[in-house]
């Protein structure tokens, strides 16, 4: 069965940076799509970003384009997002997900981990 397990999420102070993993499990992780989605509470799930088998093609939301990187190592499969320049309003549970950004959301929110907190504040 799909298993993703995210890791790397913290405290940073605004313009700082962080790297998240996703250990991933159960499935060919080389042939599958992935995203990064994000929750804060009383919101509902943001689309962040995905990258294809491959990992030539990568899509980004337009709020963390220029900012976030996402990233795969398909010898370990692991899935990762590089985060510069962090914002107050990136504080959120981050989640990847086993999902193309056309299935976003609901695709996106029955393959996910169990998700690593995000902090940005000074």
């Amino acid at each position: 069965q799909v298993q993703l397990v995210e890791s790397g999420g913290g405290l940073v102070q605004p313009g700082g940076s962080l790297r998240l993993s996703c250990a991933a499990s159960g499935f060919t992780f080389k042939n599958s799509a992935m995203s990064w989605v994000r929750q804060t509470p009383g919101k509902g799930l943001e689309w962040v970003g995905s990258i294809y088998a491959g990992g030539d093609i990568r899509t980004y939301a337009d709020s963390v384009k220029g900012r976030f990187t996402i990233s795969r190592d398909d010898a370990k499969n692991t899935l990762y997002l590089h985060m510069n320049g962090l914002k107050a309003e990136d504080t959120a549970v981050y989640y990847c997900a086993k999902c193309p950004r056309s299935l976003f959301p609901t695709g996106c929110e029955t393959s996910r981990g169990q998700g690593t907190q995000v902090t940005v504040s000074s």
